[in-house]
């Protein structure tokens, strides 16, 4: 019926056909979509968002640029290639930026972060972090001597409070909020000066920041709380400005005579910069290699953990390769892929007389191995691991029965455990039945009346199985091939256990990153590489052999 035709024939309803028929396509689309939206939903949320989820944190690099973002931004215009640690304007935005993740507890996981590129990085922020409090006194103790309102933590409320400094307070809070990851929403009972802003920048900063987190978090007063040593020195540092200076001097408002007091006694303030303090805390902040580190990984995104993933590493100078001894990821990929490959192919030469004996045994007799193949599943991975342990170890079973029968002398008992041939023998036997259970399936599905014929032609027995048998239950060699590889590389509990330094795979080292070093940036970056290698011997083995011929039975 040609589409003309459709357009004037009428439906029972009257509309057109055509349209009838679409509507009734649509409506059982509709119905099979309802009916495979739980499990689509499910397969979303389990797999597809944890797997969009780990790829995004293994260039996710958020925690330098929001815990130090006034140094960031400074630090662009720092050139390392001239050896000398930047400028006092970058230790003035890194004293304010490191008082509040101290306050917040942030600092910590950005020396985690940073350690990860340069070792020392950890333990300089840390001590650092903590003696913050005694810098800012060496500017709070001479201001509380100028003028003692200084101590008066109602005076710096009236003082810094006014009105228009909206747009600086939520811009704060954004800071705030991107730092600790939580909204910091809610009434802080304060609004900046936008004129005090204006004369005094540092201290209208510091003051906010010291506001936000005073009703925030710790739900105080503000107006009742003396504000942080940053305040102080937030003071100093615009102090030092000559046209801050001059303000001062024609500044009216509140807090206008401690202000005036204070500019008029600036000698008796420190003569030291920031740069100077940081150093007196510690002299690597001198280093020229903390801060190109810093500058190096300050981006929100980063290739560092891909890099490192491969043994390679990123530089002021460029991508370069790491060091001979630390180059440890490279050899864990190729000996995961190659100890997986030797399992496989144990698991095929040792799973296919077993599967061909129970594809034709009696059915009561095949039933009952069968039993015995899927016992393993009753005992737990760690249970049979552990026993495996036990049968390996130079004092084990079997060590103790090749004694015995004289195949070994007592001093030169087989090395059996924590290396490669641990690994391969255990794992082998815990993955045997996933061969098994294809190569049975398919096995099943086998004619005998095939090899009849061919041996009533004058085939051996031999040439039988080679030329008709085999080739029949390559699908089940490819569909326990597969299945498994795939766990294979997966595995770490095995490994860990049985596999010592040389039997180990790269998914304990994934799994170290996550539980331990908690870096879990390289540990996505090390998943993500071992997806995309799975994915692509997927593809390889598709081209050469063709998923089309893999299959259960049937």
């Amino acid at each position: 019926m040609s589409d003309t035709t459709q357009e004037l024939v009428l439906a029972a309803d009257g509309r057109p056909l055509k349209q009838s028929l679409r509507r009734a396509l649509m409506r059982q689309k509709i119905r099979a979509l309802m009916l495979i939206a739980p499990l689509l939903l499910f397969v979303v949320v389990t797999f597809i968002v944890p797997i969009l989820s780990m790829l995004f944190r293994s260039v996710e690099n958020d925690i330098v640029p929001d815990t130090i973002p006034g140094v960031v931004t400074e630090l662009a215009e720092w050139d390392g290639s001239v050896g000398a640690p930047p400028s006092e304007q970058v230790f003035r935005y890194l004293y304010l930026d490191l008082f509040k993740a101290s306050e917040a507890k942030q600092h910590t996981r950005l020396g985690t972060r940073l350690n990860y590129e340069k070792t020392g990085l950890s333990s300089l922020l840390r001590t650092t972090g903590r003696s913050l409090d005694d810098v800012g006194e060496e500017w709070q103790d001479p201001l509380e001597d100028i003028d003692a309102n200084f101590k008066d933590g109602a005076f710096w409320y009236q003082m810094m409070s006014g009105t228009d400094g909206e747009d600086l307070l939520e811009e704060r809070r954004d800071l705030w909020a991107a730092m600790v990851g939580e909204s910091m929403a809610g009434d802080v009972g304060f609004v900046p000066s936008e004129q005090v802003a204006q004369m005094l920048p540092w201290t209208t900063r510091a003051y906010t920041d010291f506001a936000i987190w005073t009703a925030i978090e710790d739900e105080d007063s503000v107006a009742e709380e003396d504000p942080w040593e940053a305040v102080y020195g937030a003071l100093g540092m615009d102090l030092t400005n000559p046209e801050t200076v001059s303000a001062i001097q024609s500044y009216t408002g509140p807090g206008a005579d401690a202000l005036k007091a204070a500019a008029a006694n600036v000698g008796q303030l420190p003569q030291t910069g920031f740069r100077e303090a940081f150093a007196a805390e510690n002299e690597d902040w001198l280093s020229p290699d903390v801060w190109a580190t810093i500058k190096l990984y300050s981006s929100s995104m980063t290739s560092g953990y891909f890099l490192n993933a491969v043994d390679m590493q990123l530089t002021p100078d460029g991508i370069e390769q790491k060091p001979e001894n630390q180059q440890i990821y490279t050899q864990l990929f190729m000996r995961t892929l190659v100890m997986a490959l030797i399992i496989t192919a144990s698991c095929v030469v040792l799973g296919y007389p077993v599967a061909w004996l129970l594809a034709n045994l009696p059915m009561r007799t095949a039933s009952i191995l069968m039993i015995l193949v899927l016992l393993p599943f009753w005992t737990s991975l760690l249970v049979r691991t552990s026993a495996w342990k036990v049968l390996l170890q130079q004092q084990g079973v079997i060590n103790e029965i090749l004694v015995w029968l004289g195949f070994v002398n007592d001093a030169d008992r087989l090395i059996l455990m924590n290396n490669a041939t641990g690994t391969i023998i255990a794992m082998t036997h815990i993955l045997l039945p996933f061969m098994i259970l294809p190569l049975y399936s398919v096995m099943k599905t086998i004619q005998p009346s095939y090899l009849r014929a061919a041996k009533s032609l004058g085939a051996t027995n031999w040439t039988a199985f080679w030329r008709v048998y085999f080739p029949q239950s390559v699908p089940g060699i490819g569909a326990g091939s597969i299945l498994v590889f795939i766990l294979a590389i997966g595995y770490y509990i095995t490994p860990e256990i049985v596999g010592g330094t040389s039997g180990v795979f790269i998914s304990n080292r994934i799994a170290y990153h996550i539980s331990s070093s908690l870096n879990w940036g390289l540990a996505a970056a090390l998943g993500s590489i071992l997806l995309v290698v799975v994915l692509g011997l997927y593809w390889c083995y598709d081209k050469i052999v063709g998923i089309d011929n893999v299959k259960l039975g049937g």
